[in-house]
């Protein structure tokens, strides 16, 4: 799997843990509440870490938690896909040094860009927001989408 497939899979966690927490707090319970209801008996950090997308939930316990919350699995699904639609949305953690590697000649404008940002924080990384992307997009005379085309091929493995 490459780093912009682990990339999207991290944000669709996120996107999904969201929209289960929205439904938990639309039902006025806190994470303990459910978790108290859940018949697996998963902990209170567990539920966290679903609901903040850092572990990957399996489809039998999405529809364990559904089911508890009373809410079908697939308008949760739904609604997470539906902001998971554009891949383009999310965030990207790009390898600056990666991008200065590149010698393409067309996107010198970005390398210079990333040289310049390596100047003020050294860190070799660098998450840049959807917005982020469209504004350095525009600034550098590219496309949105040719843009993170280009720089998804430097995402990190992190």
């Amino acid at each position: 799997m490459n780093a912009a497939q682990d990339e999207s899979d991290r944000a669709f966690a996120r996107v999904l843990g969201q929209e289960i927490r929205k439904a938990r707090e639309a039902r006025g319970w806190t994470r303990a509440e459910l978790v108290e209801q859940l018949p697996s008996g998963i902990g209170d950090r567990t539920l966290l870490s679903y609901e903040h997308g850092i572990r990957a939930l399996t489809v039998t316990r999405f529809i364990e938690i559904c089911k508890t919350l009373g809410v079908a699995a697939a308008e949760i699904l739904d609604r997470a896909l539906e902001k998971a639609r554009d891949l383009r949305a999310f965030s990207l953690s790009v390898d600056l040094r990666a991008v200065l590697r590149d010698q393409r000649a067309e996107f010198e404008p970005v390398r210079l860009w990333a040289r310049n940002r390596l100047k003020d924080n050294p860190s070799a990384k660098v998450l840049l927001a959807p917005v982020t992307v469209r504004e350095l997009a525009a600034a550098l005379g590219f496309t949105h989408s040719s843009l993170a085309d280009y720089l998804i091929e430097f995402t990190s493995e992190d």
